[in-house]
Protein backbone atom coordinates (compact mmCIF):
# COMPACT_ATOMS: atom_id res chain seq x y z
CA UNK A 1 0.00 0.00 0.00
CA UNK A 2 1.58 3.65 -0.86
CA UNK A 3 1.39 6.06 1.26
CA UNK A 4 0.08 9.61 1.20
CA UNK A 5 3.33 11.72 0.66
CA UNK A 6 3.47 14.63 3.60
CA UNK A 7 3.79 17.80 2.50
CA UNK A 8 7.42 19.56 2.09
CA UNK A 9 8.64 21.54 5.63
CA UNK A 10 9.96 24.56 4.62
CA UNK A 11 11.31 26.85 6.67
CA UNK A 12 12.39 30.98 6.25
CA UNK A 13 13.61 34.09 7.68
CA UNK A 14 10.99 36.21 8.12
CA UNK A 15 6.99 36.60 7.92
CA UNK A 16 7.04 38.32 4.71
CA UNK A 17 8.53 35.27 3.11
CA UNK A 18 6.46 33.12 4.85
CA UNK A 19 2.93 34.76 3.78
CA UNK A 20 4.20 34.83 0.44
CA UNK A 21 4.52 31.37 -0.18
CA UNK A 22 1.58 30.30 2.75
CA UNK A 23 -0.87 29.26 0.02
CA UNK A 24 1.95 27.27 -2.05
CA UNK A 25 0.07 23.86 -2.69
CA UNK A 26 1.90 20.68 -0.37
CA UNK A 27 3.87 22.82 2.40
CA UNK A 28 4.27 23.63 5.72
CA UNK A 29 5.96 26.89 5.98
CA UNK A 30 7.68 28.28 9.06
CA UNK A 31 9.12 31.00 10.68
CA UNK A 32 12.91 30.63 11.41
CA UNK A 33 15.46 33.06 11.06
CA UNK A 34 18.39 30.45 12.62
CA UNK A 35 18.88 32.22 15.62
CA UNK A 36 17.09 29.78 17.65
CA UNK A 37 16.45 25.81 17.42
CA UNK A 38 14.71 24.81 15.17
CA UNK A 39 10.96 25.01 14.60
CA UNK A 40 11.13 21.66 13.80
CA UNK A 41 13.47 18.71 12.99
CA UNK A 42 12.14 17.12 9.89
CA UNK A 43 12.66 20.58 7.79
CA UNK A 44 13.30 19.76 3.98
CA UNK A 45 13.82 23.39 2.31
CA UNK A 46 15.94 26.10 4.92
CA UNK A 47 15.86 29.69 3.38
CA UNK A 48 19.01 31.61 4.64
CA UNK A 49 18.56 35.01 6.09
CA UNK A 50 19.73 37.62 3.16
CA UNK A 51 23.27 38.54 3.81
CA UNK A 52 23.56 36.71 7.22
CA UNK A 53 27.07 35.23 8.10
CA UNK A 54 27.88 31.92 6.90
CA UNK A 55 28.54 31.13 10.71
CA UNK A 56 24.88 30.66 11.03
CA UNK A 57 24.52 27.27 8.68
CA UNK A 58 26.18 25.91 12.01
CA UNK A 59 22.54 25.95 13.25
CA UNK A 60 21.89 23.31 10.81
CA UNK A 61 24.23 20.44 12.60
CA UNK A 62 22.08 17.51 12.92
CA UNK A 63 19.39 18.72 10.65
CA UNK A 64 18.95 16.99 7.20
CA UNK A 65 17.03 19.18 5.12
CA UNK A 66 17.13 18.41 1.59
CA UNK A 67 18.19 21.86 0.28
CA UNK A 68 19.72 24.77 1.83
CA UNK A 69 18.87 27.91 -0.30
CA UNK A 70 20.60 30.89 -0.05
CA UNK A 71 18.96 34.65 -1.00
CA UNK A 72 22.72 35.48 -2.40
CA UNK A 73 24.57 34.93 -5.22
CA UNK A 74 27.47 34.99 -3.76
CA UNK A 75 28.65 31.77 -1.63
CA UNK A 76 32.38 32.24 -0.38
CA UNK A 77 33.48 30.83 2.76
CA UNK A 78 29.92 28.72 2.83
CA UNK A 79 31.82 25.04 2.09
CA UNK A 80 33.63 25.91 5.17
CA UNK A 81 30.23 26.66 7.44
CA UNK A 82 28.00 24.37 5.94
CA UNK A 83 27.13 20.80 7.88
CA UNK A 84 28.53 18.04 5.89
CA UNK A 85 26.33 16.48 3.31
CA UNK A 86 24.04 19.09 2.95
CA UNK A 87 23.25 20.85 -1.09
CA UNK A 88 23.19 24.73 -0.90
CA UNK A 89 21.61 26.63 -3.52
CA UNK A 90 22.53 30.19 -4.34
CA UNK A 91 19.82 32.85 -5.69
CA UNK A 92 21.63 32.96 -9.26
CA UNK A 93 18.24 34.95 -11.40
CA UNK A 94 17.38 36.91 -8.40
CA UNK A 95 19.97 40.25 -7.83
CA UNK A 96 21.86 40.19 -11.42
CA UNK A 97 18.93 42.87 -13.35
CA UNK A 98 19.18 45.11 -9.41
CA UNK A 99 22.72 44.74 -9.40
CA UNK A 100 23.45 45.94 -12.83
CA UNK A 101 21.10 48.26 -12.44
CA UNK A 102 23.31 50.11 -9.87
CA UNK A 103 26.29 49.86 -11.67
CA UNK A 104 24.50 51.85 -14.67
CA UNK A 105 23.50 54.21 -11.83
CA UNK A 106 27.32 54.30 -10.49
CA UNK A 107 28.60 54.69 -13.93
CA UNK A 108 26.47 57.48 -15.20
CA UNK A 109 26.06 59.68 -11.17
CA UNK A 110 30.28 59.10 -11.27
CA UNK A 111 30.60 60.60 -15.24
CA UNK A 112 28.10 63.02 -14.90
CA UNK A 113 30.00 64.23 -11.39
CA UNK A 114 25.97 63.71 -9.82
CA UNK A 115 27.36 64.07 -6.15
CA UNK A 116 29.01 67.15 -6.45
CA UNK A 117 25.67 68.79 -7.86
CA UNK A 118 24.02 67.31 -4.99
CA UNK A 119 26.39 69.17 -2.89
CA UNK A 120 25.43 72.39 -4.88
CA UNK A 121 22.13 71.99 -4.41
CA UNK A 122 22.30 71.76 -0.92
CA UNK A 123 24.31 74.82 -0.88
CA UNK A 124 21.92 76.66 -2.86
CA UNK A 125 24.52 77.61 -5.53
CA UNK A 126 24.24 76.73 -9.68
CA UNK A 127 26.98 75.34 -10.39
CA UNK A 128 26.91 74.96 -14.22
CA UNK A 129 29.83 72.75 -15.45
CA UNK A 130 31.17 69.86 -17.93
CA UNK A 131 31.88 66.42 -16.79
CA UNK A 132 32.66 63.40 -18.92
CA UNK A 133 29.74 61.16 -20.38
CA UNK A 134 28.93 57.50 -20.78
CA UNK A 135 28.55 57.82 -24.27
CA UNK A 136 31.65 57.37 -26.25
CA UNK A 137 33.52 55.90 -23.00
CA UNK A 138 35.20 52.71 -23.79
CA UNK A 139 34.20 50.07 -20.64
CA UNK A 140 36.00 46.91 -19.98
CA UNK A 141 33.36 44.70 -18.38
CA UNK A 142 35.56 41.75 -16.15
CA UNK A 143 33.35 38.77 -15.49
CA UNK A 144 30.85 37.06 -17.83
CA UNK A 145 28.71 35.57 -15.62
CA UNK A 146 24.80 36.59 -14.86
CA UNK A 147 25.65 39.47 -13.59
CA UNK A 148 28.04 40.81 -15.92
CA UNK A 149 25.80 39.75 -18.73
CA UNK A 150 23.62 41.93 -17.24
CA UNK A 151 25.67 45.03 -16.97
CA UNK A 152 26.51 44.57 -21.02
CA UNK A 153 22.45 44.38 -21.94
CA UNK A 154 21.94 47.09 -20.26
CA UNK A 155 24.66 49.25 -21.00
CA UNK A 156 24.72 48.61 -25.24
CA UNK A 157 21.81 51.36 -25.19
CA UNK A 158 24.35 54.01 -23.98
CA UNK A 159 26.50 54.40 -26.90
CA UNK A 160 29.49 52.62 -25.62
CA UNK A 161 32.18 50.58 -26.94
CA UNK A 162 32.35 47.49 -24.28
CA UNK A 163 34.70 45.02 -24.45
CA UNK A 164 34.02 41.88 -22.73
CA UNK A 165 36.76 40.06 -20.46
CA UNK A 166 36.80 36.35 -19.59
CA UNK A 167 39.71 33.48 -18.74
CA UNK A 168 40.02 32.65 -22.37
CA UNK A 169 39.85 34.70 -25.84
CA UNK A 170 37.04 33.55 -28.02
CA UNK A 171 34.05 34.61 -30.44
CA UNK A 172 30.28 34.22 -29.80
CA UNK A 173 27.23 35.38 -31.43
CA UNK A 174 27.64 39.30 -29.90
CA UNK A 175 31.84 39.41 -31.18
CA UNK A 176 35.08 38.83 -29.45
CA UNK A 177 35.73 38.51 -25.37
CA UNK A 178 38.94 38.92 -24.56
CA UNK A 179 41.12 37.00 -21.82
CA UNK A 180 42.20 37.99 -18.81
CA UNK A 181 46.18 38.08 -19.62
CA UNK A 182 45.44 40.64 -22.59
CA UNK A 183 44.14 43.17 -19.77
CA UNK A 184 47.47 44.85 -19.56
CA UNK A 185 47.14 45.86 -22.90
CA UNK A 186 43.57 46.83 -22.53
CA UNK A 187 43.21 48.86 -19.56
CA UNK A 188 45.02 51.86 -20.61
CA UNK A 189 42.64 52.45 -23.56
CA UNK A 190 39.60 52.02 -21.09
CA UNK A 191 37.32 55.13 -19.68
CA UNK A 192 35.64 52.96 -17.57
CA UNK A 193 36.38 49.15 -16.03
CA UNK A 194 33.55 46.89 -13.96
CA UNK A 195 34.21 44.22 -11.79
CA UNK A 196 31.61 41.31 -12.09
CA UNK A 197 33.44 38.38 -10.51
CA UNK A 198 32.72 36.48 -7.08
CA UNK A 199 35.15 36.36 -4.69
CA UNK A 200 37.47 33.27 -4.53
CA UNK A 201 41.21 32.41 -4.45
CA UNK A 202 41.76 33.48 -8.00
CA UNK A 203 40.28 36.85 -8.03
CA UNK A 204 41.17 37.60 -4.58
CA UNK A 205 42.88 41.09 -4.53
CA UNK A 206 42.51 40.90 -8.67
CA UNK A 207 42.83 45.02 -8.84
CA UNK A 208 46.05 45.93 -6.86
CA UNK A 209 48.43 48.72 -7.54
CA UNK A 210 49.97 47.01 -10.41
CA UNK A 211 46.30 47.15 -12.37
CA UNK A 212 45.60 50.44 -10.95
CA UNK A 213 48.80 51.97 -12.28
CA UNK A 214 48.02 50.41 -15.90
CA UNK A 215 44.75 51.96 -16.14
CA UNK A 216 44.20 55.27 -18.06
CA UNK A 217 44.64 58.40 -16.47
CA UNK A 218 41.22 59.33 -14.83
CA UNK A 219 40.00 56.25 -15.21
CA UNK A 220 36.09 55.14 -13.46
CA UNK A 221 36.74 51.97 -11.30
CA UNK A 222 33.16 50.51 -10.53
CA UNK A 223 33.13 47.58 -8.19
CA UNK A 224 30.02 45.66 -7.93
CA UNK A 225 31.40 42.25 -6.90
CA UNK A 226 32.75 41.88 -3.70
CA UNK A 227 34.96 44.07 -1.53
CA UNK A 228 37.81 41.98 -1.21
CA UNK A 229 38.34 41.89 -5.60
CA UNK A 230 40.61 45.05 -4.69
CA UNK A 231 43.11 46.14 -2.65
CA UNK A 232 41.65 48.47 -0.17
CA UNK A 233 44.75 50.48 0.65
CA UNK A 234 46.20 50.38 -2.97
CA UNK A 235 42.76 52.10 -4.45
CA UNK A 236 43.06 54.71 -1.48
CA UNK A 237 46.45 55.38 -2.89
CA UNK A 238 45.33 56.05 -6.87
CA UNK A 239 42.97 57.91 -5.99
CA UNK A 240 44.64 60.03 -3.36
CA UNK A 241 46.68 60.34 -6.12
CA UNK A 242 44.49 61.63 -8.76
CA UNK A 243 44.72 58.81 -11.10
CA UNK A 244 41.91 56.78 -10.61
CA UNK A 245 38.31 57.16 -9.72
CA UNK A 246 35.90 54.71 -7.75
CA UNK A 247 32.14 53.79 -7.62
CA UNK A 248 31.99 51.52 -4.76
CA UNK A 249 28.86 49.27 -3.91
CA UNK A 250 30.94 47.13 -2.29
CA UNK A 251 34.18 47.26 -0.05
CA UNK A 252 36.95 46.01 1.96
CA UNK A 253 36.21 46.06 5.11
CA UNK A 254 32.16 45.93 5.35
CA UNK A 255 31.03 47.88 7.10
CA UNK A 256 33.33 50.42 6.25
CA UNK A 257 34.33 51.86 9.39
CA UNK A 258 33.18 55.90 10.17
CA UNK A 259 37.24 56.80 10.06
CA UNK A 260 38.42 55.35 6.69
CA UNK A 261 39.57 57.44 4.05
CA UNK A 262 36.99 56.35 1.36
CA UNK A 263 34.44 58.26 3.08
CA UNK A 264 36.06 61.38 2.87
CA UNK A 265 38.30 61.00 -0.59
CA UNK A 266 37.63 63.24 -3.67
CA UNK A 267 36.45 60.98 -6.83
CA UNK A 268 34.56 58.03 -4.90
CA UNK A 269 31.02 57.50 -4.60
CA UNK A 270 30.13 54.76 -2.29
CA UNK A 271 26.94 53.02 -1.91
CA UNK A 272 26.65 50.45 1.02
CA UNK A 273 26.38 46.86 -0.64
CA UNK A 274 22.43 48.12 -1.81
CA UNK A 275 23.34 46.18 -5.28
CA UNK A 276 20.31 43.21 -5.39
CA UNK A 277 18.89 44.29 -2.51
CA UNK A 278 15.89 46.40 -4.46
CA UNK A 279 12.04 46.00 -4.81
CA UNK A 280 12.72 43.26 -7.26
CA UNK A 281 14.42 41.29 -4.88
CA UNK A 282 11.09 39.62 -2.81
CA UNK A 283 9.22 38.32 -5.54
CA UNK A 284 12.26 36.74 -7.59
CA UNK A 285 13.04 35.38 -3.98
CA UNK A 286 9.81 33.76 -3.55
CA UNK A 287 9.08 32.55 -7.27
CA UNK A 288 13.11 30.98 -6.62
CA UNK A 289 11.72 29.31 -3.89
CA UNK A 290 8.19 28.22 -5.40
CA UNK A 291 10.50 26.34 -8.21
CA UNK A 292 12.69 24.53 -5.50
CA UNK A 293 9.61 23.20 -3.99
CA UNK A 294 8.09 21.99 -7.20
CA UNK A 295 11.87 20.23 -8.02
CA UNK A 296 11.56 18.50 -4.23
CA UNK A 297 7.95 17.44 -4.92
CA UNK A 298 8.44 16.18 -8.19
CA UNK A 299 12.17 14.25 -7.06
CA UNK A 300 13.96 16.42 -9.59
CA UNK A 301 17.16 18.13 -8.98
CA UNK A 302 16.53 21.86 -7.65
CA UNK A 303 17.98 25.02 -9.65
CA UNK A 304 21.54 26.26 -8.93
CA UNK A 305 22.87 24.08 -6.58
CA UNK A 306 26.51 25.34 -6.03
CA UNK A 307 27.67 22.70 -3.52
CA UNK A 308 26.35 19.37 -4.05
CA UNK A 309 24.84 17.20 -1.03
CA UNK A 310 25.89 13.63 -0.67
CA UNK A 311 22.91 12.30 1.84
CA UNK A 312 20.29 14.83 0.28
CA UNK A 313 17.64 12.23 0.17
CA UNK A 314 15.26 9.86 1.81
CA UNK A 315 12.95 10.25 4.41
CA UNK A 316 10.51 7.10 5.49
CA UNK A 317 7.50 7.01 3.12
CA UNK A 318 9.48 9.66 0.74
CA UNK A 319 11.93 7.06 -1.58
CA UNK A 320 10.82 9.15 -4.91
CA UNK A 321 12.70 11.74 -3.58
CA UNK A 322 15.92 10.54 -3.04
CA UNK A 323 18.83 11.77 -4.05
CA UNK A 324 17.67 15.31 -4.57
CA UNK A 325 20.84 18.27 -5.26
CA UNK A 326 23.35 16.41 -5.45
CA UNK A 327 24.15 17.24 -8.79
CA UNK A 328 26.67 20.63 -9.37
CA UNK A 329 25.86 22.69 -11.92
CA UNK A 330 22.50 22.82 -12.36
CA UNK A 331 21.58 26.01 -13.66
CA UNK A 332 23.97 27.62 -10.80
CA UNK A 333 24.66 30.80 -13.69
CA UNK A 334 26.84 31.78 -10.27
CA UNK A 335 30.28 32.08 -11.59
CA UNK A 336 30.89 35.76 -12.76
CA UNK A 337 34.63 34.20 -12.98
CA UNK A 338 36.56 31.40 -10.66
CA UNK A 339 39.79 31.07 -9.90
CA UNK A 340 42.27 29.99 -11.84
CA UNK A 341 46.19 31.54 -13.25
CA UNK A 342 45.40 34.39 -15.46
CA UNK A 343 49.14 35.44 -16.24
CA UNK A 344 50.25 39.00 -16.45
CA UNK A 345 49.32 41.91 -13.84
CA UNK A 346 49.24 39.34 -11.00
CA UNK A 347 45.84 38.74 -12.39
CA UNK A 348 44.62 35.38 -11.04
CA UNK A 349 40.38 34.99 -12.04
CA UNK A 350 38.89 33.00 -14.41
CA UNK A 351 36.54 35.05 -16.03
CA UNK A 352 33.29 33.24 -18.32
Amino acid sequence: MSHPRRSLVVSVPTEELREALATTPGTDVLVWDMSGEPPRPDLDLVVVPYMSDPTVLAALEGLHPLLVQSQSIGYEAVGAALPAGLTFSNAAGVHEASTAELAIGLMIASQRRLPALVHAQAAHRWAHTGSPSLADSRVIVIGQGGVGRAIIRRLRPFEVDIIRVAATRRTDPDGVVSAVDELPDLLPGADIVVLAVPLNAGTAGLVDREFLAAMKPGALLVNVARGKVVVTDDLVEAVRAGRVRAALDVVDPEPLPPEHALWSLGGVLLSPHVGGHSAAMRPRVVALVRDQIDALAAGAPPRNVVIPGTGAGTRAGDGARAGHGTRAGDDTRAGDGTGTNGGSLGIRATLR
